[in-house]
């Protein structure tokens, strides 16, 4: 209920033609605007007296027959409530009407204040809320982007057949020292300051060292130990202590540079034996060739057609890059910190939190404020670029993109008719659609260079 105005009357029905309804609009700090809105009385009359009729018609009252409750009586007791109603319905109807008036393209929610509830005088609010802002693209012939090549040598599709056996071979049980490239099957259980912590622990765990999927410490920690034959019978465990540090940056900024003790019982240690380049990997890897030599040139095939996309992948990342450079403006504030927790909740995903259970120390929001600023720019030029070379993604352009994407699938038809009765899916494949046609016209519009990165190199990063 709205609150009532020191020294109105919401009873008495005022006689005074109004105006029409007007608005103000005031900038206040960056994008934050304030909207003072008034509303004329004979507005407000003939809301009351609709609501009043309402009521009146429905009223049961002691001492009178239904519908026949006099005005007066009706508004001793439902005045104020019927008041509180009416300015509510004026804001709801009047704000949207006074944004078109001023062409406001808000970015939040209103803030919203009531300043005058006099039913006497115009009733008057104030609106506080952020805009969007107004752009106007900046393609500049002066900054370059990089146009893209990845170079492959022999080398790298050495390498990839070599990681390649690896990811296929088995661990088989070993009794030695542990040794850098082995397997471990370990138990552990990390403390810190003698107290338990989320994640501190696990059994059978399977560890590859010098993969360096631990904290750092974690893995050299466990070189050149041996379990016991006790350990390897599952008689006696194989126990022993380390201290390892987390990182200044970890994604938990409780435990982020805290040192913990963890004890660690060595089950198993296991060596690596590659697979053979044989018929048997060929059919695991879903590829058609007979022999080692064929074998070699689908992986080039495929090395190659996996650097066409990182290729234009890189250049449009170095397109984007470039836009924000030569095109300065500030954002809301309010679309920042969605955009932030919408990334926040993409991450604890991806780790199988959900945003309710995970605390605010995991992924704190305030990790991903930049990226998600950057995120919002690039969003706004998108639409204003998509605007000003006049693109769009009409069924002809659309159907194309189906077609070729339907070529990944082994039965291209059956994917063609799926995807018509996917309203989300084809919604992302219009806009990716309508962001290839503008990666095309920016790079007619803007100017680059050529930089060559080595395969290898993209590979380490």
């Amino acid at each position: 209920m709205a609150p009532e105005a020191v020294g109105s009357n919401p009873i008495a029905r005022p006689i005074k033609l109004g105006t029409s309804m007007s608005s103000k609009l005031k900038k206040l700090k960056d994008l934050e605007r304030k909207l003072t809105v008034s509303i004329p009385v004979e507005d407000y009359n003939s809301k009351f007296q609709s609501k009043l009729n309402n009521i009146k018609g429905q009223a049961k009252l002691d001492g009178f027959r239904k519908g026949k409750v006099p005005n007066d009586v009706l508004e001793q007791k439902y005045g104020k409530s019927i008041h509180a109603d009416v300015v509510n319905d004026l804001i709801q109807s009047s704000y949207p009407k006074a944004l078109a008036e001023n062409k406001i393209r808000p970015a939040s929610a209103p803030t919203v204040n009531l300043e005058s509830e006099d039913p006497s005088k115009p009733i008057s609010y104030s609106a506080i809320f952020e805009v969007f802002p107004e752009i106007k693209p900046k393609l500049s012939r002066w900054t370059n982007y990089d146009k893209v090549t990845i170079s492959i040598t022999e080398d790298d599709i050495d390498l990839a057949i070599k990681d390649i056996v690896k990811r296929y071979g088995d661990w088989k049980d070993v009794k030695r020292k542990v040794k850098k490239g082995d397997q471990v099957v370990i138990d552990f259980v990390g403390k810190i300051n003698n107290e338990d912590f989320e994640g501190n622990s696990a059994q059978d765990f399977k560890l590859v060292l010098g993969s360096n999927s631990m904290i750092p410490g974690f893995e050299d920690a466990i070189l050149d130990k041996e379990p016991s034959m006790d350990a390897i019978l599952d008689k006696e465990p194989s126990m022993f202590s380390i201290q390892a540090k987390f990182p200044d940056d970890y994604f938990k900024s409780d435990l982020a540079g805290v040192e913990a003790v963890f004890e660690i019982n060595l089950k198993n240690v296991q060596e690596l034996h590659e697979a053979e380049i044989n018929k048997e990997l060929f059919k695991k890897l879903d590829m058609d060739v007979k022999d080692v030599s064929s074998f070699k040139e689908e992986i080039s095939k495929r090395m190659t057609k996996e650097v066409e996309v990182q290729e234009k992948d890189l250049t449009k990342e170095s397109i984007y890059e470039t836009l924000l450079k030569t095109n300065s403006f500030n954002v809301p504030n309010i679309t920042v910190k969605e955009q932030a927790d919408l990334m926040r909740k993409d991450a604890l995903m991806r780790i199988g939190h959900t945003e309710d259970k995970a605390g605010d120390d995991l992924f704190p929001i305030e990790t991903f404020m930049e990226n998600a600023e950057k995120r919002v720019k690039l969003d706004l030029l998108f639409a204003e670029l998509i605007n000003h070379f006049e693109i769009t993604a009409d069924s002809v352009t659309l159907d194309s993109f189906i077609e070729k994407e339907s070529k990944k699938y082994k039965d291209a038809e059956q994917f063609k008719q799926w995807i018509k009765n996917q309203p989300q899916q084809l919604e992302q494949f219009r806009m990716i659609a309508l962001e290839q046609q503008l990666i095309e016209n920016l790079e007619k519009a803007l100017k680059s260079k050529d930089k060559v990165i080595k395969f290898s190199e993209l590979a380490n990063k």
